[in-house]
Formats: C-alpha cells, sequence, structure tokens
C-alpha cells in the first residue's frame, strides 16, 4: 500500500530547536530525521511506496534523501576507499516529493496528491512525526475487514494535567488525571478510502472535514491503543526521543528486532 506523509508544516513549537529552520519531520532522533524512522516503520511492514506531502522547508527533505548516506545507520566494509554495504535502509524504496503548497491544510495536501495513489482503494496516510510500535498489519485487517471510508488510530491523552470537578460553591468532589479519563485522541496513523475525497473540500482538512463526515455517516473506525506512541510537538518530546534513543530505548525501531513482515494487501 502507498504510504501519504504530511510533512510540509511550520512546526512552530518546534522552532528553535537543534533543527534550526528545517520542518519538524526533519528534527533529529538519534542519526537520522523523525521521518526516516516514521518511513522505517512503514517499510518494516512491507510498505515501501511512499508519498511526500512537502511545503516549508521542502528543500531539508529533498536534500537529505538526494545526499542518502547509507553508512550513517548500516554497517559496511571499506575496501580501496569504498564502502560496502552489510545491509541497506531505502534501496527498495520509491519516494514521489510532491509540492503541496506552504499554507495547505492538511486535507488540501492530501487532495493534491491523489492522481499520485493511481486509483488505490485503500492507503496509509500520517504526519510524519509521531512514533509508535502500533500492529500496522492488525490496524489494515480491521479495516478492509469494514465497509469503513478512513480509520484512524486513537491513543489516551497524553497530557500530564488533572482534571478537577467541583460544585457551584468551589468546593473539589474529585480530581481525575487527563490520561486517566475516558478519552481518546487522534494518534496520527490513517488507514484512508478513496472514499475521504468526497468528503474533502477545497483548502479543507483531513480529520475536521473528511473524517467528521465520516463519522457522521457511520464510516469512521476507530483502532485505540494503549501501547507506546510518542508525538513530537515541542523541542523537549522530541529532545526525550533522542535521549531514549541514545539509551538504546527505541521501542518503535521494530525494524531492529523482529523479522520485516511482508506486505499487507
Amino acid at each position: 500500500m502507498k504510504v501519504v506523509l504530511f510533512c510540509g508544516g511550520y512546526g512552530m513549537r518546534m522552532r528553535g530547536g537543534a533543527g534550526g529552520d528545517a520542518p519538524k519531520p526533519m528534527q533529529m532522533v538519534g542519526p537520522r530525521p523523525l521521518i526516516w524512522h516514521v518511513m522505517r516503520y512503514y517499510a518494516h511492514f512491507g510498505h515501501t511506496e511512499f508519498i511526500l506531502c512537502l511545503g516549508y522547508g521542502a528543500h531539508h527533505i529533498k536534500d537529505f534523501f538526494l545526499n542518502y548516506s547509507e553508512t550513517a545507520s548500516n554497517d559496511f566494509v571499506l575496501r580501496g576507499g569504498k564502502a560496502e554495504l552489510l545491509s541497506t535502509d531505502i534501496s527498495d524504496w520509491s519516494i514521489t516529493f510532491v509540492q503541496t503548497g506552504i499554507e495547505s491544510a492538511i486535507g488540501e495536501r492530501l487532495r493534491r496528491v491523489r492522481q499520485y495513489l493511481d486509483g488505490d482503494e485503500m492507503f496509509l496516510a500520517n504526519y510524519a512525526d509521531v512514533l509508535t510500535d502500533a500492529p500496522l498489519p492488525e490496524m489494515i485487517e480491521r479495516f478492509a475487514r469494514s465497509d469503513a471510508g478512513a480509520s484512524m488510530m486513537v491513543v489516551p491523552p497524553q497530557s500530564s494535567f488533572h482534571c478537577v470537578e467541583m460544585d457551584e460553591g468551589g468546593r473539589v468532589g474529585s480530581i481525575t488525571a487527563v490520561s486517566e479519563m475516558p478519552l481518546w485522541e487522534n494518534g496520527g496513523y490513517f488507514v484512508l478510502r478513496q472514499d475521504v475525497f468526497d468528503h474533502i473540500p477545497e483548502n479543507g482538512d483531513l480529520v475536521a472535514d473528511g473524517c467528521a463526515e465520516l463519522a457522521k455517516r457511520g464510516r469512521l473506525l476507530a483502532y485505540p491503543y494503549r501501547g507506546f506512541w510518542k508525538p513530537t510537538d515541542t523541542v523537549k518530546e522530541r529532545a526525550a526521543l533522542d535521549d531514549a534513543y541514545a539509551r538504546g530505548d527505541r521501542p518503535w525501531a521494530l525494524w531492529e528486532r523482529e523479522p520485516a513482515t511482508a506486505r499487507t494487501a
């Protein structure tokens, strides 16, 4: 299945980090940027056809792949001054780079790459800035068995804040951590059918327009996941993942400890 990655946003909360003016998916976790980790996740399950929806900072992403160094994350033998790779990351990947506008909403970015999906009934989509170890084949299979037009992975709220219940006089009745409440939030991993395009207007949004309209029609499927899922909305969150990588604590890197999974139809 083809994988559409939205990687053209400004990432304002990440400004001032180690990546300078690079878009958020190009912020580093270990020796590689976030977008590489996301792509390796999909490639691990056999999905190696990528469509990148570019916008702000597109040259950073293009330059990274055009000047890709396999030796940064693969073992090799240096013989006669020439590196002979013992393994490879992206040799079997197909990556389509599409400029989808600087200010475009996510839904509009998706509309602008529709022609590159070749009419495929189902495809995958992702914000390219969230890492997880979720079982992708199960997510896809569950969606394929349904008549839904879209599926989104949902996760418990990540906030460390507490909600306070009180009466009109201000007396507190209970205090509950947001993460313990019966709430779910968009996890950023989507499985979509072509039907979703029927509900995204020009300059529209994937979730607020496309998914919301499908939900009204009973055709939006949720995949609840309580396992590892980490966003990188802030410099602090990205730094935490970078530190975890350095310690060898990287549960999202399934390719480091599991056999590759065959492509899911």
